[in-house]
């Protein structure tokens, strides 16, 4: 009976915490762990969502990614070392193959500690490039904190991130600024589409090295807006990476410091820091945006009865094998979406759209989905149209692939047949056709008469008369 009692407590305990949809094992690499109580507050909310965190040195022998090809952990925290590499265990290749498994990683940079080797080819093969020379930072003098930075500028003082475009959903904006402070800068590829800045820096910014004594910089790594201060990139197989710019934001000291920005802000004024850390790490571990597809239907449109179950999809024999061409089809997606601790209808921005597209080597058809319904955990979409005067293989594809969103590409393959032999129009309904109908018809009336008159027409009568030479 006890232990009964046990496995219904730690089920209720389970239930009630917010668990990432991979996993709930963290291993955070901290080489001083003597360091690991300025992050307190962090490490104690991931451990109050349900985290179990496992600490480790970069130098320990026994760490390991990987136990008989299996991963060991869910999720890598990766602290800035102040030794230039990070060990056997943690190289880039294997770091790769960790985010190849669907595990995740958090990346912090500083500029007080030299980013190591492995770090910057990890980040390098993700085309995330660093200042080449390890200890630039990212200064700015127009939006600083006079109460830390009067003199270097190099806490940085900003307003909370906006959506990166107005078709993309934004997890990360809020009230409040945030404290940057002893940031490194990052330059994203622009051919990589699995990339996204999240936090760039003002337009005033620029990178600066603190060992340089000159008074002006002439070519800086990044300026402005091209510097991303925190970036992400999603792999195909929807692994997350985040690249924090300031692990330093992530203290303590400043997850309720006070700041005061030389922007325009007379009053001192709490950060946002610990918000912004929550919504940045439970994006990274999948514990927001993420998509789920439940059912996905297809029928003849004429099939659809009123009567709708609860989903608000058709109770008729659906997704069939073939169609015959210039036929009406009704397509339906069902799309949820894990918020923290449970699924909810998914709902796109208002500039944005979910589309069906019906191809064979190309899109033939791309049609706008319209929710018909919605249930406690998710969103109905559907469209119907007309097959095109084509036969051969279709596809019906739903691909939906937006940067912070998990990627959606569900895929139906259907045969479209031409007309049987009795399905064509008679040609009597075919109005073009009425003319040779015609036609045939006083062809065949006067034929008709011409046999009538034959058969029915006596031969002339003649006399005796012989014929005379």
């Amino acid at each position: 009976m006890r232990w009964l009692t046990s496995f219904l407590l730690s089920l209720v305990l389970g239930l009630a915490t917010a668990i990432s949809t991979t996993g709930n094992r963290v291993l955070v690499v901290l080489e001083e762990s003597t360091e690991q109580t300025k992050y307190s507050k962090f490490w104690g909310d991931l451990e109050s969502r349900g985290y179990k965190l496992v600490f480790e040195s970069p130098k320990n022998d026994k760490l390991s990614l990987f136990q008989l090809g299996e991963r060991v952990y869910d999720h890598v925290i990766l602290l800035p070392p102040k030794s230039k590499g990070l060990g056997p265990a943690l190289t880039p290749a294997l770091l790769l193959k960790f985010l190849n498994t669907d595990g995740n990683i958090i990346v912090g940079l500083s500029s007080t500690s030299p980013t190591p080797t492995a770090i910057s080819s990890l980040l390098l093969e993700l085309d995330i490039h660093l200042p080449p020379d390890r200890t630039s930072q990212v200064v700015d003098h127009f939006n600083y904190d006079l109460l830390s930075a009067s003199e270097k500028h190099d806490v940085l003082v900003l307003p909370q991130p906006g959506p990166l475009r107005p078709d993309v959903k934004n997890f990360f904006g809020g009230d409040g600024v945030l404290a940057f402070p002893r940031g490194v800068g990052q330059l994203l590829g622009n051919d990589s589409p699995l990339l996204a800045p999240v936090l760039r820096a003002p337009d005033t910014a620029y990178t600066y090295n603190p060992k340089d004594e000159a008074e002006t910089v002439e070519e800086p790594f990044g300026t402005g807006s091209q510097l991303s201060l925190v970036s992400t990139l999603q792999a195909r197989n929807s692994a997350r990476v985040v690249v924090l710019g300031s692990v330093e934001m992530l203290e303590d000291a400043w997850f309720d410091g006070q700041v005061k920005s030389s922007n325009g802000f007379k009053k001192e004024s709490t950060t946002a820091n610990r918000a912004f850390a929550k919504t940045v790490s439970a994006w990274a571990f999948r514990e927001i945006g993420v998509l789920k597809v439940g059912r996905v239907q297809h029928h003849a449109a004429s099939d659809n009865p009123d009567t709708k179950n609860e989903t608000g999809l058709s109770q008729v024999d659906s997704n069939p094998k073939i169609y015959r061409v210039k036929s009406d089809v009704t397509f339906s997606i069902e799309l949820s979406e894990y918020s923290y601790d449970q699924y909810q209808p998914f709902v796109p921005p208002a500039e944005d759209e979910i589309q069906l597209e019906f191809t064979m080597l190309s899109p033939f058809y791309r049609l706008n989905l319209k929710p018909i319904a919605t249930t406690d955990n998710s969103t109905v979409s559907s469209t119907t149209f007309t097959l095109p005067d084509q036969h051969g293989i279709f596809n019906f594809r739903v691909n939906y692939k937006r940067p912070f969103l998990t990627n959606v590409d569900e895929k139906k393959t259907v045969t479209v047949r031409h007309f049987a032999h009795d399905e064509w129009p008679r040609s009597w309904n075919i109005s073009g056709a009425w003319v040779s109908i015609a036609g045939i018809g006083c062809t065949i009336f006067a034929w008709l008469v011409f046999v009538v008159l034959w058969l029915f027409s006596a031969p002339t009568k003649g006399g005796n008369a012989k014929k005379v030479q």
